[in-house]
């Protein structure tokens, strides 16, 4: 099956789980400092965090961003209707369940050996109110009521990167239909120097959302590293003032950046459509180091 890895848990040693998934070889690393948390990886790079006593809690700073995002969808605790394109370990969909109850939600995860691992491993509440369907993320989308969503999430990957179909404006186009008026789009957007990526990403949801906001690293933001950026897009206002709170008391403190200064942040990069759309850079492998 491959590799194995452990972890001591008081007087226990907890091992790892490593078996071969659609995607790469996933492995399933037992947390040394939370009883019931495991960081997922796939090929070795690190996907998902996932503390089954505590599934509020992010561990990850691309997911405690994203966190804010959902915290600030609507009113706390109200349940919403949400969408996960991507879905790892669930650990959004978890977080949802368990900050806003009697949510409802879909999540998309194309690869079926990664949704059977992480349902036997990593069990989900037997009453979170959660459907994970395995088809490609734009077709399960499409599959999406109109004006059904408050709240579409996109964290897909594939190899580390983000798939091209999932970064035009026609894909864009689905998101709108499917989200609510007021409902917000949120993605996980990850590049490096120049950033030509990001800003394209940038201009696109600009071409089809009149309020954005992106939430990143200083040094990210500054083409110093290779990193993850949260974009936030709305047909309404934003919570500008709130994200800008949360995410710089963060551990790694972010920035957010939104109107005239996100505007200029893009250096006049066009929206990306179908027909030229390409998947996001591969990051160095550093960064998994």
């Amino acid at each position: 099956m491959g590799k194995s890895r452990s972890a001591r848990r008081g007087r226990a040693v907890v091992e790892a789980v490593v078996e071969q998934v659609d995607g790469g070889l996933a492995e399933l690393i037992p947390d040394r400092d939370r009883a019931r948390a495991w960081t997922l990886l796939i090929d070795g790079a690190p996907q998902s965090h996932v503390d089954l006593d505590d599934p509020a809690y992010l561990s990850f700073e691309y997911q405690r961003r994203l966190g804010h995002v959902i915290d600030l969808v609507a009113p706390p605790g109200k349940p919403v209707h949400a969408v996960h394109l991507g879905g790892g370990a669930l650990t959004l969909a978890r977080y949802v369940a368990a900050t806003r109850p009697r949510s409802t939600q879909q999540v998309v995860e194309r690869d079926a050996g990664l949704v059977q691992l992480v349902r036997r491993e990593l069990p989900l509440d037997p009453g979170a109110r959660i459907r994970v369907r395995s088809v490609d993320a734009r077709a399960g989308l499409a599959k999406v009521p109109d004006g059904w969503a408050h709240l579409v999430i996109a964290d897909v990957f594939s190899g580390a990167r983000t798939p091209a179909h999932l970064t035009s404006t026609e894909f864009l186009d689905e998101v709108r239909r499917a989200l609510v008026p007021g409902g917000v789009f949120a993605a996980n957007l990850a590049d490096g120097p120049p950033l030509a990526h990001l800003r394209g990403q940038i201009a696109t949801a600009a071409h089809r959302f009149p309020e954005l906001a992106l939430i990143a690293d200083p040094a990210v933001l500054r083409g110093r590293r290779f990193g993850n950026a949260i974009l936030a897009a709305s047909d309404h206002p934003l919570p500008v003032a709130e994200l800008t709170r949360r995410a710089a008391s963060d551990p790694h403190p972010g920035r957010v950046e939104h109107g005239r200064a996100l505007t200029d942040f893009t250096g006049g990069a066009l929206p990306v459509t179908d027909a030229a759309a390409v998947a996001s850079p591969a990051p160095p492998p550093s960064v998994f180091t």
